[in-house]
């Protein structure tokens, strides 16, 4: 039984065949069943320029979400600070905050959100990626204007995203919680955690250490199943390993005549040892285990599968194995 509070990654894959608007249809309908089944949180990632991800703002997704449910927490998970002036990230969450109280979350990242370069390029007005110190200033002025925008009105809760131990050292230095993209860098999570817990310095945002971990999640009712459910994702996947992000994303059928090269069969399997795959007996029991293994404090599940309808199955199916107590509504 999986005892810490669980809430959900949504990156709105668009399927094979499928327009991206339908796929932007869906994220209503699915914030609602994830509302109904209890989750405490719903985030959603800024992409940009990708065949297999939807551009859809989270800021705007959120607010769309947000008319709609009634008790699920909604964020970004992240907008992406060097691609936004901290006024408007303030203006803007400071705004949903105050329309649902009590229901907004700010996370926050560093990546550009694209892996074409002139994209990167265009989001930040021909400037180059950031530095570490231009990244920090960015957080801070933002969470410095969310109190000086908003004044005594409701304010969300600020997480910073990191995948290693520099986006953990600035999650202690600001006093944030963190939420660390284990799905995406699962061999840094232990000691970026270590680091994170050793060097936090209280803040009025968090009197503790607070950790959110986010995993890859695809449960099904049997290990075939949830094996033909993320074959799309290890097609992109693979894409990726050889510096490709252009790959639509397939659907299952497609995935399963994929031929992958033994290199990449053996990076998705290193990968996967990782990530909790599997029928929902095997999923609580992997993800129970990293909970104890990181001493996280609340759980995120990110499932890229093809279809919404399957997405929905996989959190239905876990939700029988997460304790009621741990809804954290």
């Amino acid at each position: 039984m999986i005892s810490v509070p669980v809430g959900a990654l949504e990156v709105a894959m668009v399927q094979a065949g499928v327009r991206a608007v339908d796929t932007l249809r869906d994220t209503g309908a699915f914030a609602r069943r994830l509302d109904d089944l209890g989750y405490r949180r719903l985030w959603y990632a800024e992409h940009h320029h990708s065949p297999a991800i939807g551009a859809f703002p989270p800021v705007v997704l959120i607010a769309h979400a947000a008319a709609s449910t009634s008790s699920v927490r909604l964020g970004s998970g992240g907008v992406l600070a060097p691609n936004h002036a901290p006024i408007m990230l303030a203006e803007q969450f400071g705004t949903l905050a105050a329309l649902h109280p009590g229901r907004i979350d700010l996370g926050i990242g560093r990546g550009p959100g694209t892996f074409d370069e002139a994209t990167a390029r265009a989001l930040r007005r021909g400037a180059g990626p950031a530095t570490d110190d231009e990244y920090r200033d960015d957080v801070s002025a933002t969470l410095r204007l969310l109190v000086d925008e908003m004044a005594l009105g409701p304010l969300p809760e600020p997480w910073l995203l990191g995948s290693s131990t520099a986006g953990a050292a600035l999650a202690a230095e600001l006093g944030l919680p963190i939420a660390f993209a284990h799905h995406i860098r699962p061999d840094n999570t232990l000691a970026a955690l270590h680091h994170y817990r050793e060097h936090f310095a209280p803040s009025r945002w968090c009197p503790r250490p607070r950790v959110l971990l986010c995993v890859e999640t695809v449960c099904a009712e049997t290990p075939q199943e949830a094996a033909r459910l993320a074959g799309p994702m290890d097609v992109v996947k693979a894409g990726l390993l050889q510096g490709r992000g252009d790959i639509p994303f397939p659907t299952p059928e497609e995935a399963g005549v994929h031929a992958f090269t033994a290199d990449e069969t053996r990076a998705l399997a290193a990968f996967r040892a990782h990530q909790a795959h599997g029928s929902p007996e095997t999923v609580a029991r992997r993800l129970s285990d990293l909970v104890a293994a990181t001493h996280a404090d609340e759980l995120m599940l990110a499932t890229p599968v093809h279809a919404v309808a399957d997405r929905l199955r996989s959190y239905e199916l876990l939700k029988e194995h997460i304790a009621p107590a741990a809804s954290g509504r």
